[in-house]
């Protein structure tokens, strides 16, 4: 039997202060890589959870500068629209806007509208652009059987594709039109720009956005066998990267799954595993960054169950520096443990307790002796296995299978921003106080004590 000696985690320590130069948390830079291609200008991940993250979450953790990370319980077919729907939401330039052809009748075009959350469409025949069709056009029409080119405008104020942003907002602004088709020399319909999407570009300068300014999302996988078709399904929807999510990381399958769709040329983050063995053995797969974390989060009963883990701040000391980027997921409940993570060496952190009960996370609010719930459960739990199962069509042993996760309503907490600007309030200050005005300085800068029992009081930990 070997022990290990002792180790820690968030609430065992505290961040030494030193004189600083910094003297103020707005002169702080927050921006980190979570791979070598993706950068984030805060360092926070929404978890693949599907209490957590669908294209809500995602869409409002990019525009303020973090990622969201689509969960995999579900249909492959559920996953890509929830991908497609935040790489919709704001573009520069939509390559490949929905269309419709004249023929159309009003009846086809509302199911569409329902189906893809979309109200303007341009009309194309073989391609070309013939017209456009707005909700102003059709929303009063109540023949269902009347054909769109009835009511279309033929008129069509274009532009080719290149054109510059302030070139397009002007041509807009003067024709007074909050559509603009893209066209070639031919006509053909080459893209459309959105005066939304001008208007959001203009308000979230700090957003997470791909080459073509459209906001960027992950997407998870696990190693199951429609993992493959699952990771092509996603890589066709254009997410920016792909998480091989599974709690245990060590697993030989977990690297031989890196390794496939590593292949496929996308940024791949894999986990979890919790020391540097895990990292290493990931890296080498392929991973281009690696989850941290075994049980500490606290919808997680893997420790408990199991008897496996290892604790967190320890975890992300160990693992960092290993040639790999790491993100830090799990046992965070407040900013100090947030600053403590990215300190020790963490490139991001995931957040999932923290994030539901918003707003934005999935789910309806449950009203319960006059306060107000959302559901949230771990990913290991046992309703989480079976309705999985029953998405993605799979068979399921419930009588086999052991839970590692547990299920809970938590307190209703409105807008998620309100937590991302605590967490990352918290991590600005702290910044100031290790004189430190990026990330970099910040880990170089940071040293930690290790607390008595008498300081956790009067540290305010229980």
């Amino acid at each position: 039997m070997k022990v290990v000696e002792d180790k820690f985690t968030f609430d065992d320590v505290l961040l030494i202060p030193r004189v600083s130069s910094v003297n103020s948390r707005w002169q702080v830079d927050t921006s980190t890589y979570i791979t070598d291609k993706i950068k984030l200008n805060i360092p926070l991940v929404s978890s693949n959870m599907d209490t957590v993250t669908e294209h809500i979450m995602a869409i409002a953790m990019a525009k303020v500068g973090g990622v969201g990370i689509i969960h995999r319980f579900n249909s492959i077919e559920n996953e890509v629209l929830e991908i497609t729907r935040v790489k919709r939401e704001q573009n520069i330039i939509i390559e490949k806007p929905y269309v419709v052809g004249k023929d159309f009748t009003i009846e086809e075009l509302r199911n569409l509208v329902t189906e893809k959350k979309v109200t303007s469409f341009p009309v194309v025949d073989k391609g070309k652009l013939i017209g456009i069709i707005t909700r102003r056009d059709f929303e009063f029409e109540e023949n269902q059987k009347k054909k769109v080119n009835e009511l279309m405008t033929k008129d069509v104020i274009t532009a080719h594709k290149g054109i510059p942003l302030n070139d397009a907002k002007q041509l807009m602004y003067k024709n007074k039109i909050e559509k603009l088709p893209l066209v070639d020399k031919e006509g053909n319909l080459t893209g459309m720009i959105t005066s939304k999407d001008v208007k959001l570009l203009d308000g979230y300068s700090k957003a997470s956005k791909d080459k073509n300014g459209r906001l960027i999302v992950g997407g998870s996988i696990g190693i199951g066998n429609d993992y493959l078709e699952r990771a092509k399904a996603l890589i066709d929807a254009e997410t920016d990267f792909i998480v091989v999510d599974v709690a245990n990381g060590y697993l030989n399958k977990t690297a031989d799954v890196v390794k496939s769709v590593k292949k496929l040329g996308v940024s791949v983050i894999a986990g979890n595993v919790a020391t540097k063995e895990g990292v290493l053995n990931l890296k080498k797969a392929g991973a281009d960054c690696v989850k941290i974390g075994i049980g500490p989060g606290g919808a997680c009963l893997t420790r408990p169950v199991a008897g496996v883990g290892y604790p967190q701040l320890s975890a992300i000391i160990e693992c960092a520096k290993n040639g790999v980027n790491i993100i830090a997921d799990g046992g965070i409940s407040k900013s100090g443990d947030f600053a403590k993570a990215i300190a020790a060496g963490a490139d991001a952190a995931m957040i999932g307790g923290l994030f539901a009960g918003t707003d934005e996370s999935p789910g309806v609010v449950i009203t319960k002796e006059n306060t107000n719930y959302k559901f949230y459960r771990g990913m290991a739990s046992i309703n989480a296995f079976s309705d999985r199962a029953l998405k993605t069509e799979e068979s399921a042993d419930l009588e086999g299978y052991t839970p590692e996760g547990t299920e809970t309503l938590i307190p209703y907490k409105g807008s998620v921003l309100k937590i991302v600007n605590n967490l990352v309030g918290g991590l600005r200050s702290s910044m100031t106080y290790l004189n430190s005005s990026n990330l970099a300085e910040f880990r170089k800068n940071a040293e930690f004590v290790l607390l008595t029992d008498s300081s956790k009081r009067e540290s305010k930990y229980k």
